[in-house]
């Protein structure tokens, strides 16, 4: 797995600051992308499979990991809590809230446990010819960490065609504004689940944000998507 340390940090955090969503370019290499695909493949990992259609969130296959994730996964979302804590907490300052995330993703799963939250939340996608992902956002309670991550397993062009991670972003008194983010396999979307601040003339202020997949035109893909903390 890639490190961290390896990308452009201050990048990465000024990206998502201005546009709510960053690109970590090959996080995953292609055996790690193998070896997820394998994990993806174990209906015995996951403890829900739905169809999206039954949650009003498109149309598709969603399957939902049991809460003793493999080890690959929960060495991922250690390493990513780490470093986007830092962008949480900077947020909800920015934004006048008092929730403060720890420096660790045990300590925020402590929090959520006594808040009555299940731990981290990873589900799997598989959307096939026609299927896709509705425009949703993640919810607004409090210790819902502000910060979602979603990494292709399946490569464009080659294993599927559509299915584009997209984005809409509203500000104040303005249009939606649409944004499309590239992916390969093996790169992970960081993306604000709800919303974020964003620095105006006269201070911080709130911008919304949602996000979708377009609909696979032919083919099939596949994604895992971690929220730190399941909600209620």
């Amino acid at each position: 797995m890639k490190r961290i340390a390896g990308f452009d940090r201050p990048g990465l955090t000024a990206e998502l600051d201005l546009e709510g969503q960053a690109v970590l370019s090959g996080l995953l290499t292609p055996g790690e992308c193998d070896a997820m695909a394998e994990i993806c493949a174990d209906a015995s990992l996951f403890c829900e499979t739905l169809s999206l259609a039954t949650v009003d969130r498109g149309q598709g296959e969603l399957r939902r990991f049991a809460p003793r994730v493999p080890p690959l996964l929960r060495a991922l979302q250690e390493m990513l809590y780490a470093q986007l804590a830092p962008v949480a907490n900077h947020w909800n300052g920015a934004l006048g809230l008092d929730e403060r995330y720890p420096a660790d993703l045990d300590g925020f799963l402590q929090e959520c446990r006594q808040a009555g939250l299940r731990g981290a939340k990873w589900s799997m996608s598989r959307l096939c010819k026609r299927d896709y992902l509705a425009l949703h956002r993640s919810s607004e309670a409090a210790h819902v960490f502000p910060v979602e991550v979603s990494v292709l397993l399946s490569e464009p062009d080659r294993d599927f065609t559509g299915g584009e991670f997209v984005m809409t972003e509203q500000r104040p008194r303005m249009q939606s504004r649409p944004m499309v983010v590239p992916l390969r396999r093996g790169d992970a979307a960081l993306l604000a689940g709800h919303q974020r601040p964003l620095k105006g003339s006269n201070g911080y202020y709130r911008v919304s944000q949602k996000h979708a997949v377009s609909q696979v035109r032919s083919g099939k893909r596949i994604a895992v998507d971690l929220q730190f903390q399941d909600a209620p």
